[in-house]
């Protein structure tokens, strides 16, 4: 399998949370999952695979932390690394920015020679809209903890059947 590093911003917990049950499903060690308050962004040169992890807030606004780390992430040599998605929204208060957080990590790695991985179907989600459908497809892990904890678990390993093919 190939080198796998975590980022993840989390205000309440919850994707930190995630993070680590991802983590924990991957086999990927502890100290391989980084909260982007307090990361390197030089860390992910030694990382072939990113998995990248936010919660979103408000209107579909980026996890604070991400604010300052984006940019970072950005100017590191990305060429190369394969980048999965993941992120909590709420799908019944926020239907209509449901997990757009995803959109604003992709949208800010544009022209920085990653690949995205882990598209999955939006079967059995309830959202209205999200700008992290794309061409009928969810770009990433989009989970809902406070309305639809009970799908987390399947939401999780049908993102990572979706990620197997990259990971090597």
């Amino acid at each position: 399998m190939k080198s796998i590093g975590i980022y993840y911003g989390s205000s309440t917990d919850t994707t930190a949370d995630i993070a680590n049950r991802i983590a924990g499903s991957l086999g990927v060690a502890q100290s391989e999952v980084h909260n982007v308050a307090d990361a390197d962004p030089a860390s992910v040169a030694k990382y072939e695979v990113l998995l990248l992890g936010s919660s979103t807030w408000g209107a579909g606004d980026l996890q604070d932390d991400w604010e300052d780390f984006l940019p970072k992430l950005k100017a590191q040599d990305l060429s190369g690394k394969v980048v999965g998605l993941f992120g909590c929204g709420d799908a019944s208060c926020y239907g209509d920015t449901f997990c757009d957080a995803l959109a604003t990590i992709k949208e800010g790695l544009a022209g920085s020679g990653c690949t995205f991985a882990g598209n999955m179907s939006k079967d059995g989600y309830s959202f209205d809209e999200s700008r992290s459908e794309e061409d009928g497809e969810l770009i990433g892990c989009l989970l809902d903890e406070a309305n639809e904890s009970d799908m987390t678990d399947e939401r999780i390993d049908r993102w990572i059947a979706a990620l197997k093919p990259q990971l090597g």
